[in-house]
């Protein structure tokens, strides 16, 4: 139960590093104009992605220094 905790609390902290970071991007430059929506939900799901990635690399890297 504990283990579960944890790693929802990694990959909710990833996702808001991921989200953070990205806000670094222009994504204005790389969106048609008038697609407003479509722009925020790429940008959630590039959030997301990236953020699953880090996330699982941190749980594969502990495990493997922990076990």
């Amino acid at each position: 139960m504990t283990y579960f905790i944890v790693q929802l609390l990694i990959h909710l902290a990833c996702f808001g590093v991921a989200f953070y970071a990205l806000d670094a991007l222009d994504f204005n430059r790389f969106m048609k104009q008038g697609r407003v929506i479509k722009a925020q939900i790429l940008y959630i799901v590039i959030a997301m992605a990236l953020g699953f990635l880090m996330a699982q690399f941190l749980l594969k890297l502990s495990y493997t220094f922990y076990y």
